[in-house]
């Protein structure tokens, strides 16, 4: 992979760090299974992360950009 090109996800994925500082999913877990009978709680998952991570990212990605361009000149 190129330099420049990893430069850019960064970049991006730093940017979409910012904008979105995480996420929520859902399990399922069964809490009683009898017979016919079944009961199932759904339980919550948040991931998040601090937004001055993406302001790192998206500062390392332009890092790599300009680096790249100053060398290939």
């Amino acid at each position: 992979m190129k330099t420049k090109t990893i430069g850019i996800l960064l970049a991006i994925v730093g940017v979409i760090m910012i904008a979105y500082t995480g996420f929520n999913y859902i399990t399922t877990e069964k809490v009683v299974d009898i017979g016919p009978i079944h009961i199932d709680k759904e339980k919550n998952h948040e991931i998040q992360w601090n937004p001055i991570v993406g302001a790192i990212l998206l500062a390392a990605g332009c890092v790599v950009i300009i680096t790249n361009r100053n060398s290939s000149n």
